[in-house]
């Protein structure tokens, strides 16, 4: 089979102009070499805008003139934001662009001059030197629904990031002032009852002077018949014996209802974008295939899509679990031989929702946890329970893969092969 790497080297021929941008959010540097790595012509630094764009592609043009090229590969670090712009403008007119690993572009810096000098100038030319080299991948920039999933995903990781945050700092409030809320309502925040309590009479100074009368007329502006007078005199108990801090009572209020206003909104939010998430999923034409695995909710779902696009791009599931990082790696020398690990280069969210179906299927899904609970019993390099999960995770590739790929809905009878059935049976 035709290495990867040979692959790559052949789009790279006497005829091609490599160009190397350093992207930043204001100026960024091209540089120009040809398939020796010789450099062409100057530098070019142009602004991060369509002026800008028109002039590094006025550029290229003039030098494949000149100099006779009919082959254009231009390379860049996908971080950050800023490329997108750039290289989506550079695909729709026409040219090939590829990806250099930043951590590539660290460590080949020094190659030229021996030296550790950093500039944008200088890793424009190292750039371009690495894709002549074949060390670049080609970046894949979403489409369609693809792109909406991937843009709906990477908010509700914002959304519930921001969620988190804004939970902790009512937390630490009430911990502060009112520790033994907890005592009465299991959990404050989830209830209409306990965030009415929090809204108006958050504090034992407040609760007392209200009384249970005015207590339970509070609670029953959210609740009908939920909480009545037992758990008021509860409340009531706690607040007597409260150990919270007695100072700064007004403004701890007002705080509260801020993030208790916050919190509403993110929660309202968050429930939009996993609407928006199950459209989009539904569009795709694979969820039937994916939702008919058991374990596997609508987000999950379209999380998964929404890291990887469309799953049959790639030619094996394989393919995919090093897309994720969970390729093995080792650093053995000599006679030094070290055990193995995922390598984690790949895409760190979608090794999270991978987790997340694996801790979820091995508790729901009983081919999952028969293969969990082989894996962290058997006798012979018994795993640990995270490195079980992570077994997991790539099984889920694997039958996500196969049931698009044949397009058929999920039979529990051929998720463990033979193979895998006769070891178990061992």
């Amino acid at each position: 089979m035709k290495s990867r790497m040979n692959e790559k080297l052949e789009w790279i021929t006497t005829g091609t102009l490599i160009v190397g941008v350093d992207v930043a959010k204001t100026i960024q540097w091209a540089r120009f070499v040809d398939y020796r790595g010789v450099e062409i012509g100057k530098a070019l630094s142009f602004k991060n805008n369509r002026s800008g764009f028109e002039s590094i592609v006025s550029r290229i043009g003039e030098i494949c003139k000149r100099q006779s090229l009919d082959n254009v590969i231009i390379g860049m670090e996908p971080t950050g934001h800023y490329w997108k712009g750039l290289a989506n403008y550079l695909i729709e007119a026409g040219y090939r662009v590829v990806g250099v690993n930043p951590y590539h572009t660290k460590k080949a810096k020094e190659l030229d001059d021996n030296s550790p000098t950093k500039c944008d100038r200088k890793d424009a030319i190292t750039i371009a030197r690495l894709v002549k080299d074949g060390r670049f991948f080609c970046p894949y920039l979403p489409q369609g629904e693809y792109g909406e999933l991937r843009g709906l995903t990477n908010a509700r990781v914002n959304m519930m990031k921001r969620n988190n945050a804004i939970k902790n700092t009512i937390i630490a409030i009430l911990d502060e002032y009112f520790p033994e809320i907890w005592t009465v309502f299991k959990n404050p925040l989830r209830g209409k009852a306990s965030r009415q309590v929090l809204r108006n009479c958050p504090f034992p100074s407040i609760i007392l002077a209200m009384g249970e009368t005015g207590v339970l007329m509070e609670i029953k502006k959210a609740v009908k018949k939920t909480v009545g007078i037992k758990k008021v005199r509860e409340l009531i108990h706690v607040a007597e014996n409260s150990i919270g801090v007695r100072y700064g009572l007004a403004a701890a209020k007002m705080r509260l209802n801020w993030l208790l206003d916050e919190l509403e909104l993110a929660e309202k939010q968050l429930s939009e974008v996993e609407q928006a998430m199950e459209t989009a999923l539904f569009k795709t034409g694979y969820a039937a295939q994916i939702l008919s695995i058991k374990g596997v909710g609508v987000v999950t779902a379209a999380s998964f899509l929404g890291e990887v696009g469309d799953p049959l791009r790639f030619s094996n599931a394989r393919q995919i679990a090093r897309y994720a990082g969970y390729n093995l790696v080792e650093d053995s020398s000599g006679k030094s031989k070290s055990g193995t690990c995922i390598s984690k280069r790949g895409r760190k969210q979608l090794r999270n929702i991978l987790y997340q179906m694996a801790f979820t299927m091995v508790g729901h899904n009983a081919e999952m946890k028969t293969l969990y609970r082989y894996l962290t019993t058997r006798k012979e390099n018994q795993l640990k329970k995270k490195q079980a999960l992570v077994v997991v995770s790539k099984k889920i590739i694997t039958v996500i893969y196969s049931l698009l790929k044949k397009q058929d809905i999920y039979r529990p009878e051929l998720v463990l092969g033979a193979v895998r059935k006769e070891m178990m049976a061992a």
